[in-house]
């Protein structure tokens, strides 16, 4: 984990299974938490999708869709998905921009 405040790092299938992961050094974050983390993360994106498609077709705005990821912040740590990617990052330490970057190049497109 070379991202500053990076505590894990994960992949996830479509139906939010944990596919890969890797823990840093001192992290108490547990594959079975990693894997609830997958399924929140596919759970949230399908209602953010919900949501930018309803407002796009509602309002006639663009640019709300697709959603490519999101950030989940929690009180010691943050969640940051990006496809089917994901970063979990220490909050006093955290460079969202960096890990957008970093998750965008995995998936091949931009955050």
């Amino acid at each position: 984990m070379k991202l500053p405040g990076a505590l894990a790092a994960f992949t996830f299938s479509d139906l939010g299974e944990l596919q890969e992961h890797r823990v840093a050094d001192g992290a108490t974050l547990t594959p079975s938490v990693l894997d609830l983390l997958c399924h929140v993360c596919v759970a949230n994106t399908a209602i953010a999708t919900m949501q930018a498609r309803g407002w796009q077709t509602l309002t006639g705005s663009e640019g709300f869709y697709p959603i490519h990821g999101f950030t989940l912040i929690g009180f010691d740590w943050s969640a940051i998905t990006c496809g089917h990617t994901g970063l979990v990052m220490d909050n006093e330490r955290a460079d969202y921009q960096a890990a957008y970057t970093l998750l965008g190049e995995a998936e091949g497109h931009p955050c």
